[in-house]
């Protein structure tokens, strides 16, 4: 009898781990939240920039392009003066709105219990 345990541990697809393969497309910290603002449409770089004060130009332009070339973001480029650029999600891309969305709702989920946690933690401390 197969031990349950090890069900995870062999993955059976030749090109890797399906996990592995998800968590490579839309993993780190800007990635996810990128295709998140793209889920309400089309944006450009500027845009994202305001969205995501934290983020740096080069990592923005870095996150964009790997998305890119995983197939879930399109970049326009429209030849005008100054070049203007917009990225939106392929349909392919938009296959991935019920996983961010479930992962933004566990983040609310976790958010909420960390303050309840800590806000009781503060009160029974002297």
């Amino acid at each position: 009898m197969e031990n349950h345990l090890n069900q995870y541990s062999a993955c059976p697809n030749p090109y890797g781990c399906s996990v592995e393969a998800t968590l490579e497309v839309i993993g780190g910290k800007w990635k996810g939240v990128i295709l998140y603002h793209l889920f309400s449409g089309t944006k450009r770089f500027n845009e994202f920039r305001r969205l995501m004060p934290d983020i740096t130009q080069r990592m923005l332009t870095l996150q964009l392009r790997e998305l890119e070339k995983d197939g879930v973001v399109h970049r326009e480029i429209y030849k005008e003066v100054p070049p203007k650029v917009e990225y939106s999600l392929t349909d392919f891309g938009r296959t991935l709105e019920p996983i961010i969305r479930l992962i933004r709702d566990w983040g609310e989920r976790y958010n909420h219990e960390i303050v309840l946690k800590r806000g009781k933690l503060d009160h029974t401390e002297p």
